[in-house]
Parts: structure tokens; sequence; C-alpha cells
């Protein structure tokens, strides 16, 4: 019977889907810890985990849950990487019905937009997103949740897992041409270079695989057509009974979009094929604007890039779209009730 952790939210005027994600992709933390030397059953304990909630992997956790068996995680066993560590045992396997569909691709291309497209059936709160550019690919993860403990770890095993994913998909020989990460750069890089063998770039806007584009045609050893019908058809049916509304939807399209300086009305209500005013009435119709999902957007961003990076308040301001570093305090002022600095000085990951 699938179980459910979670840390409990707090209510809004029309909340949005709680952040929740399979365990499948967490599964290795109780082989982790016992791989360095502590005792499973004891540190999950501290947590409120009971080690058989990690035994099914459709078993769902919220992500305030795992943010803070993370960061327990990482404070006992003094093991910085832990997340990275986590992440190396994760792949398509950790995804389920997901994973089977990308597995089942006729190429690399159409395996990767499936995985951008069906991610929202295995996790809420975050993102995977997919940017070409002349010759280049870049496979992205965003947590849409700034403010929950450990995101630089869970951005980190997800960068592992995306690894595994593409290796999974075009054979040893594949190798990213960078590796992004949406936080400073850690003391210790040792276990990063080990494991991607591939160049490093820490205070980066996202966390984040670089690759050529020519990978994008590679055909799929295990592709299949019959399976992948199959499978289609079952994962088609999970997306009309998923409930994912608008605004959510909305959410996540903005935090690419803002990003990319692409986050007006017009542009992102493209996206769902129709016009400004139609997507403005639609999301009045859950009781918020599409200026305040904007604002909400930029609130989430900047507070990542204060907590984890060493971006300063004018590079944040830049890629926020803000004409200048003044009128971005403004704006952080109003959201926040202080100035960046401020925040930076009380939230900043350790």
């Amino acid at each position: 019977m699938r179980r459910s952790f979670n840390a409990g939210r707090q209510s809004s005027k029309r909340s949005p889907p709680e952040a929740t994600l399979r365990i499948g992709g967490t599964m290795a933390v109780p082989r982790v810890l016992r791989s360095l030397g502590a005792d499973p059953v004891a540190v999950l304990a501290e947590v409120g985990f009971d080690p058989t909630f990690f035994d099914d992997p459709d078993n769902l956790i919220s992500y305030a849950a795992r943010g803070r068996l993370l960061s327990h995680c990482v404070a006992r066993t003094g093991c910085r990487h832990f997340g990275l560590l986590v992440g190396q045992n994760s792949g398509l396997h950790s995804l389920g019905l997901v994973g089977l569909v990308v597995k089942y691709s006729p190429d690399v291309g159409t395996a990767l937009r499936s995985l951008v497209r069906y991610l929202h059936l295995h996790v809420r709160g975050a993102a995977t997103t997919l940017t070409i550019e002349s010759e280049t690919v870049m496979l992205a993860f965003e947590v849409h949740l700034p403010q929950v403990e450990a995101n630089d770890q869970v951005g980190d095993g997800a960068v592992a897992a995306m690894f595994n994913i593409m290796r999974a998909l075009c054979g040893p020989e594949w190798s990213p041409s960078e590796v992004r990460f949406a936080h400073r750069k850690p003391e210790d890089v040792t276990p990063f270079r080990r494991f991607f063998a591939a160049p490093l770039r820490f205070d980066a806007e996202e966390s984040a695989l670089v690759f050529p584009i020519h990978w994008f045609g590679h055909a799929l050893p295990s592709s299949d057509p019959q399976v992948r019908r199959l499978l289609q058809r079952q994962v088609d049916a999970l997306d009309v009974h998923h409930d994912n509304d608008l605004p959510d939807q909305v959410r996540s399209v903005l935090r690419r979009s803002i990003r990319t300086g692409h986050a007006r009305a017009d542009q992102v209500a493209a996206t769902f094929s129709m016009h400004a005013r139609t997507l403005n009435r639609r999301l009045n119709e859950f009781g918020i604007s599409f200026r305040e999902l904007a604002d909400e957007g930029r609130f989430e961003i900047a507070q990542q890039m204060l907590q984890s990076s060493a971006m300063d308040v004018a590079q944040i301001a830049a890629m926020l779209d803000y004409a200048d570093a003044s009128a971005f305090t403004r704006a952080f002022r109003r959201w926040s009730g202080s100035t960046p600095a401020r925040w930076r000085s009380t939230h900043r990951n350790p």
C-alpha cells in the first residue's frame, strides 16, 4: 500500500497542489547512510522516518520533509555531497512509468521531450526544462520552492540522476560539455569532478547538463514502437486525471520564461495557445492574476540566488530583467519586507 509523508503546509487564498514526489529518487538514502558509516535506522528515526518507507518507490514524500531529511543526513554524516551520492543511485529506474516511456522512445530528442512533458506525474514543485541554442542542448532541473531545506543537495542529486539518464540513453561514450550547479562552489569539488569527469560551473542560474546537439538524433537501442504505444496510452490516461491546474502550469512556464526574458503575459499565453486576456481570465477563476504569479516567480528565483549562490544583487537584478539594482531592491522589499542584502544575511546557506 502506498504511503505518504509530509511536513505540512500553510494555507492560502487558493493553494497550489501539494509539492510532493515519489520516493523513488530518494530510495538510496539508507544505503548511502550505511556506506558513510551511519546507522540508517537511527538517523531516519531522528527525523520521523520508518526505514520501511523506502522499500516502495511509489510512496510519496513532501518536498519539505525530503529537505529536512537530506539536511539532517548531511549534519549527521558530515558529508557535504550527500545529495550527489543519493543522485548517483538514481536514473530512469527511479521514474516509474515516466522512465519507461523515456526508455522506449525512438531517439534521445523524443526521450528528453517526454521526460520534460511528463515529469509532473512523478514530482510536483519542480520541473525539467529543455533549451536548444545553436549547437548545444541544456537539460535543466528547477525547484519551485526556494526556502525548503537542502535545495542545494536536491539540485546536486537531480543533476547526477540526469547524468545517469543520459548515459543510459546514449551509452558510456556520452559526456556533457559542462555541468552547472545553482549554488556556490563547495570547499571540496573532488566528488563532483570524479563523478562527472567534465567541466563544472557553480553559481549558475540553474542546475543543468549542457551537451552537443548531435546527441539529439541518437537512436535508442531499447526503442520498441509497440511497447512505446502501450506505455503512451497509460501515461496519457494518468495525465488526463492528474490534478495539475492552470496556475501550477503557468508557474512552471514562468520559471523558465523569467530567466530567458520572455515572461510577458502574451509570450506565456502563447505557450498555452491562447490570448493574454484569455489567460488572465482563466487565472482569475482560480483567484490569482498573471502579475501575481510573475512576481511570485521572480521572488522565488531571487530567494534561490540570494540563498544558494554568490551572485551579487546587481547580477541577480539583471538576470530578472530589472533596469538596475535599485528597482530590484524596491521590488524585493515589497515582496519580503526586507532588502536583498538583509534577507541574504539571515537566510544564506552555510
